[in-house]
């Protein structure tokens, strides 16, 4: 059992957020495999301060995916407190968490994400703004630093504990490095050293192993799965899944996905998850050219059928 603030999880394994892939559907097909805690795609605050459409149908939810968190970005404390506010009247978050690790370019070049990282004060400010806003627990996810001369995550994860954060998580790459190179897990570990607050590990989760790995190296709390479960919901759990079993899920997760957003975006925003469950098998290459020009579901499932 983990605690964060006020709040008991059954377990520690969580489904990092991912713009673009943590949606509903994906969300669900994770909760079904074991994953303790699922998280929305980053959200917006000044989208959701002026009502953006299209941010509110990230919100939405199904009561088999909880308990959820809601990940909020933004840098101004005002935006970031309303937001929290919107979030926990709509009683939708078990848990509100802040990106200030997120690199894109469109992103940091608005002094969001990871750019926090380089103005501590500022981050400290949104933290305590969001932490007044709201009840729900609170938790912060960031990088080792901006890039390889300004690594400052044990100074950072101590502002998150001081300005109210209940629980950290460190992904522990620079902004520069983006998602190259090897994350130091040897930094997850200083962190925890250093805060009482849990702390949960993200980076490099590639299979079901890594995650005892982690928690036995560094010591934390809880581990965040992000890119390791991309076409492999199945890293929740220890097991070993035959190609039917890939196949079968990839097609409930394409059902889903129509579900929930419709034949025709749904198979266009389906062709990059089809495309992760198949990699590797025998074929996929010829394959997953055809996915990504697919218009109809039946031909779609029809495509994945031919790899069994």
């Amino acid at each position: 059992m983990l605690q964060i603030g006020n709040f008991y999880l059954s377990g520690n394994v969580f489904l990092g957020p991912m713009a673009g892939v943590t949606d509903l559907a994906f969300r669900l097909i994770c909760k079904k495999y074991g994953c303790s805690m699922v998280f929305s795609e980053m959200i917006s605050s000044r989208a959701l301060h002026y009502t953006d459409k299209k941010t509110e149908t990230l919100l939405v939810t199904e009561e088999a995916e909880k308990p959820l968190c809601v990940q909020i970005f933004g840098s101004e404390p005002e935006y970031m407190a309303e937001a929290a506010e919107k979030i926990q009247k709509k009683d939708i978050a078990s848990v509100i968490d802040i990106n200030m690790g997120c690199p894109a370019p469109k992103i940091v070049n608005n002094n969001d994400g990871s750019a926090l990282m380089k103005d501590i004060d500022k981050a400290s400010s949104v933290i305590k703004a969001v932490r007044s806003a709201t009840d729900l627990p609170l938790t912060v996810k960031f990088r080792s630093g901006w890039d390889c001369n300004s690594i400052n995550c044990i100074e950072f994860a101590e502002m998150c504990e001081e300005s109210g954060a209940d629980a950290i998580t460190l992904h522990p790459r620079t902004r520069t490095q983006y998602y190259s190179g090897k994350a130091d897990w040897n930094l997850i570990k200083a962190v925890k050293d250093k805060v009482s607050i849990p702390v949960i590990g993200n980076g490099d989760i590639l299979n079901h192993s890594d995650i005892k790995k982690m928690i036995d190296f560094t010591g934390c709390d809880g581990v965040m799965i992000s890119r390791g479960a991309m076409g492999n919901p199945f890293i929740f759990t220890d097991e070993t899944p035959d190609k039917e079993k890939i196949i079968s899920t990839a097609i409930e997760h394409l059902d889903l996905i129509m579900k929930y957003k419709g034949e025709y975006i749904g198979i266009r925003e389906a062709r990059k998850h089809m495309s992760w469950y198949v990699k590797g098998m025998r074929g996929a290459v010829k394959i997953k050219t055809e996915i990504n020009l697919c218009t109809d579901a039946d031909e779609m499932k029809k495509l994945l059928c031919s790899l069994l």
